[in-house]
């Protein structure tokens, strides 16, 4: 992080801090939010974390996440925190428009902006970055942050389980983006007294009946698969949302189970929503995803996952996304 001294100098005195994530926040936004703000709070910062839309059910556990402001919910709120804001933190995004109308809020905001993300492609709108696409997530970047300001010895149980949080989602449970730097710092977490069995059960185990009859539904009534592009594609439309009655989290990690699939490279979940169609693919492999949803789907994200939109039907937007398939054939067959 350049200018580290001057951002070192600013938090030694105590500021007015807002914590911005993106919409539709996932467990490594959530969770690098508040073990950022546990660590600040400890440093006598007064901190407020903002989301633009409501966290999933199954973080809802996690300390402090009840104190999470929602910008769909309480706009006005929201625009008082932020324009009274010394310092402003982006978490787990790196572009302005991921946070929606809060974006013009922290644009116009006269106070020093901090990012710290780990997707491609940051847009230079914060004053200190730190920015590093080979990191597993961005909880792993506030737990360098933390040590990069000195201040190891503040890190405690609690911070640490928020950390572990963002880590164990991010990462699938260690089954991507794992490096030996990460496996050093996952050993130091638990040396602080994290029960990785104890989160691992809370965030993996946490489904309802619904949620389940949902991926049931899925798996077996809306799965395709396309051997000769070793794809696979889950689609739910508006009736199925409207029939099982789907809300935010309720369909978190079906597109992961197509991967489970030995021959399958390729995975999307595409799902109709009341304007617009969204997309989240996952790959194995050389497979950039992360390139197809820039390209075609104003999306990105990582190499492995990556998410996009359509403003065209659902009908079009998948036979589309066979059209992509179809120019990728030799890649995706190779």
């Amino acid at each position: 992080m350049e200018n580290l001294e001057e951002l070192k100098k600013l938090l030694n005195t105590p500021q007015d801090v807002v914590i911005l994530t993106h919409r539709n926040p996932d467990g490594d936004a959530v969770g690098s939010s508040l073990g950022l703000s546990l660590f600040l709070q400890k440093n006598g910062h007064n901190v407020k974390i903002v989301a633009p839309s409501d966290y999933p059910d199954f973080l809802s556990w996690m300390p402090q996440a009840n104190d999470i402001v929602i910008y769909d919910h309480d706009p006005e709120e929201v625009e008082y925190i932020v324009k009274r804001a010394t310092l402003i933190f982006c978490l787990d995004f790196n572009s302005l428009d991921r946070i929606d109308k809060a974006g013009e809020l922290v644009e116009d905001a006269r106070c020093p902006k901090v990012m710290i993300d780990h997707h491609l492609f940051p847009e230079p709108f914060a004053d200190f970055v730190l920015s590093e696409t080979t990191a597993s997530s961005t909880c792993e970047l506030v737990y360098d942050f933390i040590h990069m300001l000195g201040q190891e010895d503040y890190l405690d149980q609690m911070i640490g389980e928020c950390l572990f949080t963002g880590i164990l989602t991010d990462t699938g449970s260690f089954k991507y983006s794992n490096s030996p730097k990460l496996f050093r710092t996952v050993a130091n977490l638990l040396e602080m007294g994290v029960d990785d069995l104890r989160l691992q059960d809370l965030i993996f185990n946490s489904m309802n009946e619904k949620q389940l009859r949902i991926l049931g539904h899925c798996l077996y009534n809306r799965l395709e698969i396309l051997p000769e592009y070793q794809t696979g594609i889950i689609t739910l439309t508006k009736e199925d949302y409207s029939f099982f009655d789907i809300k935010r989290g309720d369909t978190e990690g079906v597109v992961n189970f197509l991967l489970k699939l030995r021959n399958v490279k390729l995975a999307a979940f595409i799902h109709e929503q009341p304007k617009i169609v969204k997309l989240s693919l996952r790959s194995k492999g050389d497979i950039d995803v992360q390139e197809m949803a820039k390209r075609n789907f104003r999306g990105g994200g990582h190499k492995n996952a990556a998410g996009g939109a359509s403003f065209h039907s659902l009908a079009v937007t998948v036979r589309r996304f066979k059209e992509i398939l179809e120019e990728n054939k030799e890649q995706l067959q190779s």
